[in-house]
């Protein structure tokens, strides 16, 4: 690897442990049988895209959710099996976090959205901690708060730009193959985070 002066962080697989099949069971649980079509590691339709880019509320999302599948679940359903995927923070990555300050630049860039938002600093917040979660990064990139979605390009270019970073001094660590591709082709230095991998196994 060459010289990085700066580490670009995912979320979910990376420093938040997450269970794409959590959340699918819990929804064939409540009905809906054909949820790996909507979303999934790999993809998600226009309404999950839309609703990881903010493009529409939290209350919309939950109608529309429910006049897709024909079903009328009330939105504490939906809520907490969608969230059933957030699973628990990798407390020895985030004090590698702090390690990783000393040396580099730190950012976070996360797809999410609202409802997982609020869940997962809930779920940051159980243990008693010393700082907010944003305060392990310089920069933290939530895609519902910025209107882009990895794996386009222009999530990587506007982080890039606004931090003044050079792409190829620029480590990008996903769990996404799809996510890593856009990153490599905008000339970034990338590790795809292999299933029972942890950032602290790098050694960095």
């Amino acid at each position: 690897m060459q010289k990085i002066k700066a580490i670009i962080f995912d979320l979910g697989g990376v420093i938040l442990n997450i269970d794409y099949n959590a959340t699918r069971h819990a929804f064939e649980k409540i009905g809906i049988k054909n949820f790996h079509e909507m979303y999934s590691q790999a993809e998600a339709d226009d309404l999950f895209q839309h609703l990881e880019r903010g493009k529409i509320s939290n209350d919309f999302f939950y109608k529309e959710f429910n006049k897709r599948t024909g079903l009328h679940l009330p939105e504490k359903e939906i809520e907490n099996a969608w969230n059933a995927m957030l699973l628990t923070f990798r407390e020895k990555s985030l004090q590698y976090l702090d390690h990783l300050k000393l040396k580099y630049k730190l950012y976070l860039l996360s797809n999410t959205n609202h409802i997982h938002l609020i869940a997962f600093n809930k779920l940051f917040n159980h243990n008693k901690r010393e700082k907010p979660f944003e305060k392990y990064f310089d920069k933290v990139y939530y895609s519902c708060e910025i209107g882009l979605r990895k794996p386009d390009a222009d999530i990587f270019e506007l982080v890039l730009k606004e931090n003044n970073l050079n792409a190829a001094e620029t480590l990008f660590i996903d769990d996404s193959a799809q996510n890593i591709e856009t990153a490599k082709v905008l000339g970034m230095q990338t590790i795809l985070l292999e299933p029972g991998k942890c950032i602290e196994d790098l050694q960095l």
